[in-house]
């Protein structure tokens, strides 16, 4: 999603959202975050303090926030991105940059800072993440990972709070459809760099993917998308 992807030639999805959106769009992603970093880092209370009502924000984790079993075990060294697991109010005691830390679940990190940009007016999307290449063992298969039900679990909670100022878009599915149709030797192109941070035509893919979702899924959001649905790649879901 960030400016740039990985780097070496990668880009991420949320530079060509623009393209598909009749509001400017401020990509405030940032490469190697996770729910958790993001709010440790003060870029979730960052985006919360430029917001103004009538806003919209897509929150979408998930690559960089597993391995939270191994918090507190002997011989691991906390890197400040991985959540506690569960989907509740669950915390694990780590170690993190010299100082004894409680790390609390991904769902608690990302409602923590969906709520609070509803509270100034704004609204949400909560997203699922981006599949890694689902042709990469030579045949296609994709199995949606944990943090994509977490994603979805988020977005009941607050679509229960909130109604009509919370949605839910599987990127992750979508992405994943399209990748399919398109096949390995196509999809292959867009991974030079490692399995997960695609080169500009895959995000531009991964961009096009996620509006799809939008569209299908009838978010209030979907109202400022200037692509016609039947123009977008894939079918609804």
């Amino acid at each position: 999603m960030a400016e740039q992807g990985g780097k070496n030639g990668t880009e991420g999805w949320g530079h060509y959202l623009q393209y598909s959106l009749s509001v400017p769009v401020v990509n405030k992603a940032f490469a190697g975050r996770s729910a958790r970093s993001f709010t440790d880092q003060g870029r979730f209370a960052a985006i919360e303090a430029a917001l103004v009502p009538g806003d919209f924000v897509i929150i979408e984790f998930g690559h960089n926030d597993g391995g939270g079993e191994k918090l507190g075990t002997a011989n691991y060294t906390d890197n400040g991105r991985p959540a506690c697991p569960g989907q509740g109010d669950e915390t694990c005691a780590s170690f993190y940059n010299g100082t004894d830390v409680v790390v609390h679940t991904y769902n608690w990190y990302m409602l923590r800072a969906a709520r609070s940009f509803l509270a100034k007016g704004a609204s949400v999307v909560i997203s699922t993440m981006t599949p890694t290449n689902p042709w990469e063992t030579g045949s296609f298969s994709y199995t949606p990972p944990i943090f994509v039900g977490y994603a979805q679990n988020v977005a009941g909670v607050l679509e229960g709070e909130v109604a009509g100022r919370a949605a839910f878009v599987n990127h992750g599915r979508y992405e994943a459809d399209v990748f399919r149709t398109l096949g390995k030797e196509v999809v292959d192109g867009f991974f030079l760099m490692d399995h997960t941070h695609t080169q500009p035509e895959g995000a531009d893919v991964a961009a096009k993917a996620f509006v799809k979702g939008l569209k299908c899924g009838g978010s209030e959001l979907s109202r400022l998308v200037v692509n016609a649905t039947e123009e977008i790649p894939g079918e609804c879901l």
